[in-house]
């Protein structure tokens, strides 16, 4: 049986992968990348391909769920096969389905792990990694029907005094990404329909843009002044933080993201 080896890329462009991971793709046999999961909007393929010397097929959305990893797993079986993924490999279900179809058939998995936009948000944002609760996506509103699962989640973690980090939708095949200023408004919306008081407009929220690249964008604000604020091109996450910070965290915010300064009322 030959060997499937899940690479991740890392979070900006093709100079993220890891030393590992680059001599991993040029001794293997197939190679084939998925970009529908997130985006990576420095990343170049005809780059990629000159630093690596091959060729790298591209599988969408529905040959990884649809097929269920056929066209892979297929390769897989012949030889050692790499799946270059965006951030860090199996953060998305979809990746770990593929693995697991892959060890039932005997065909040997391994990962070479890449900068997660997990780990990324949490350190830009100078907020305490261990005061994260669940993470939660907010996904594009289609039919108008907008689901209410973020706010849950929102309202769970600030119950135990935590912050949410918040994923926005991607949609990379029909070029559609979520911005932080669209998650506010429909925040809001959730908001005036629930009436928890959780996203007010005098709730602090920060907001991150392109994460991993030179001209990342992280901006903290009251919500009623951050959904106007431009944070320029994808991909974007927000964070809501606990109505509580530790006083490290708030002077992060005020120097790392710009918050105003009355955020030191929220040290208790």
């Amino acid at each position: 049986m030959g060997e499937l080896t899940f690479i991740g890329l890392g979070l900006y462009d093709d100079m993220d992968i890891s030393l590992r991971g680059l001599k991993v793709v040029k001794d293997s046999d197939f190679i084939f990348a998925e970009f529908y999961t997130s985006l990576m909007s420095g990343f170049s393929m005809e780059r990629f391909k000159r630093m690596i010397g091959r060729e790298v097929s591209v599988v969408s959305r529905k040959d990884l769920e649809e097929e269920e990893g056929e066209l892979i797993l297929r390769s897989a079986a012949e030889g050692r096969v790499v799946l270059l993924v965006p951030g860090d490999p199996l953060i998305a279900t979809t990746h770990i389905d593929l693995r697991i179809r892959a060890e039932k058939r005997g065909i040997k998995t391994r990962i070479i792990h890449g900068a997660s936009i997990i780990s990324a948000i949490i350190a830009l944002s100078g907020l305490q990694n261990y005061r994260f609760g669940r993470s939660v996506t907010i996904p594009f509103s289609d039919g108008g029907c907008i689901s209410e699962t973020p706010y849950d989640v929102i309202v769970k973690n600030k119950t135990m005094d935590l912050h949410t980090l918040c994923f926005l939708d991607v949609r990379a095949e029909e070029r559609r990404f979520m911005t932080v200023n669209e998650s506010l408004k429909m925040l809001s919306l959730l908001e005036n329909r629930r009436r928890g008081d959780i996203i007010t407009p005098k709730s602090l929220a920060v907001g991150i843009a392109r994460a991993g690249s030179e001209d990342v964008v992280v901006k903290a604000d009251y919500a009623k002044d951050l959904v106007n604020y431009n944070f320029g091109g994808p991909p974007h996450s927000i964070v809501i933080p606990a109505d509580r910070l530790h006083f490290m965290e708030a002077e992060a915010l005020i120097n790392l993201a710009d918050a105003p300064n009355e955020v030191k009322e929220m040290v208790k």
